[in-house]
């Protein structure tokens, strides 16, 4: 039985019977006015962080959301689109598409601006995406991705997925995600247990690795706009050398081309000139206000460190990144 099929059985049990340990990690809800949220729908929030952020939205955007769920972030972006069509929400788990309609038609109930015909739930795969190419202004995938597998080569399930939504983004378009991440390898026993990958555990990438793949998939600048503790894997339970303590980890990566020296990664870093003269310019088309911290990005920030200045400060990462800066 192959890991596909794992998966499909675990959402499809998950859709009928709330499963709250299911990649859940506890958080306040988004407050929006005038957005209320069937509580069901809260009980079947099967992800790692959130994928709507509002400096991406807007009310003429197309929204694709892959891994419909309960339906709660399709939602929140139709919340924004609020137009028939304006979200699109793909799974090709026939009992969560199910649930996730009935889920938006209680919403509807509570919402007297929102029809469901703002959510265009469709059956698909995000291996194959049933969308036209260069036609979605935002994508997103919540803790769906991290299930995949993937290989050295970049031709293993996770990058057909990101290639996927890389071919349906528009040019400039973002595509939002989270998922989770590990500090070291995870080890092969547990990567060959086809229910913790379906449960989001197995599949971790180190962070590296995660943001690589989607340099590779074409998306030329990256935002890390959360990273903080996910679940603990106990040493005794999963037979490990020591605890595991993993990391979830929200981005935001731009449908733009590879700069020839690198991607811009942003991770919360700042660069702060303290000179003499009013400005500081590196000839390369960053200018920094004396006294006044800029967002750069890591490669920005690791060439303006490499001058040894000593009126050049450059903050560490707080991957907590929220727009603004030099790229």
């Amino acid at each position: 039985m192959s890991y596909h099929t794992t998966v499909q059985e675990v959402y499809a049990k998950a859709a009928e019977s709330p499963e709250k340990a299911l990649c859940c990690v506890p958080q306040r809800p988004m407050y929006l006015p005038g957005l209320k949220i069937p509580s069901i729908m809260h009980e079947m929030n099967y992800g790692c962080g959130s994928t709507v952020h509002l400096q991406d939205m807007s009310k003429d955007q197309t929204v694709l959301y892959v891994g419909v769920g309960g339906g709660l972030e399709a939602l929140q972006f139709a919340y924004f689109s609020r137009r028939a069509g304006g979200v699109i929400a793909v799974d090709p788990v026939k009992e969560m598409r199910d649930v996730a309609q009935k889920n938006l038609q209680e919403a509807a109930k509570l919402n007297d601006w929102f029809d469901p015909s703002f959510v265009d739930i469709r059956d698909g795969d995000a291996l194959d995406l049933p969308i036209e190419d260069q036609s979605i202004t935002v994508a997103a995938q919540n803790c769906l991705f991290n299930i995949f597998t993937t290989d050295d080569e970049g031709v293993g399930d996770l990058e057909k997925a990101l290639s996927e939504m890389h071919r349906v983004l528009k040019n400039s378009g973002r595509l939002s995600m989270s998922d989770p991440i590990t500090p070291q390898p995870i080890p092969q026993h547990l990567k060959d247990d086809e229910t913790l990958r379906a449960q989001c555990i197995s599949g971790c990438l180190s962070y590296e690795t995660y943001i690589q793949k989607m340099v590779d998939a074409g998306f030329g600048s990256i935002e890390v706009r959360s990273r903080r503790p996910y679940r603990m894997l106990d040493k005794k339970r999963y037979n490990l050398d020591s605890d595991l303590l993993l990391e979830t980890i929200e981005v935001c990566a731009y449908r733009t081309a590879v700069p020839a020296d690198g991607p811009c990664v942003f991770t919360g870093q700042t660069a702060i000139y303290t000179g003499s003269d009013e400005m500081f310019d590196d000839g390369k088309g960053h200018t920094l206000v004396r006294d006044i911290p800029m967002n750069v990005c890591d490669k920005t920030a690791g060439a303006l460190a490499s001058l040894n200045r000593d009126d050049l400060t450059i903050t560490a990462s707080t991957w907590h990144y929220a727009g603004g800066g030099c790229c």
